[in-house]
């Protein structure tokens, strides 16, 4: 009895420590990628450059706001 209520604590103590691991590194992204957005303005630029445009300031402001509406949504969904 004592065996199988140890294996059973073993059990229970480890997929308690996956999902509390899983849900701690999920916020640590959601933070890390909100403080550090993937994309920035020069990013932007260089993308528009490379694509044949000339990007205006007013161009690259309008498609940061954008983005930034998206993930900010995304975010509330969820």
């Amino acid at each position: 009895m004592s065996l199988t209520l140890g294996i059973i604590l073993i059990i229970v103590a480890l997929a308690a420590g996956v999902a509390l691991g899983f849900f701690i590194a999920r916020q640590y992204m959601m933070k890390y990628l909100k403080d550090n957005p993937p994309i920035n303005e020069d990013m932007l630029r260089m993308m528009m450059m490379q694509m044949g445009q000339k990007p205006s300031q007013k161009k690259i402001n309008q498609m940061m706001t954008q983005m930034n509406k998206a993930s900010d949504k995304a975010t509330k969904k969820k």
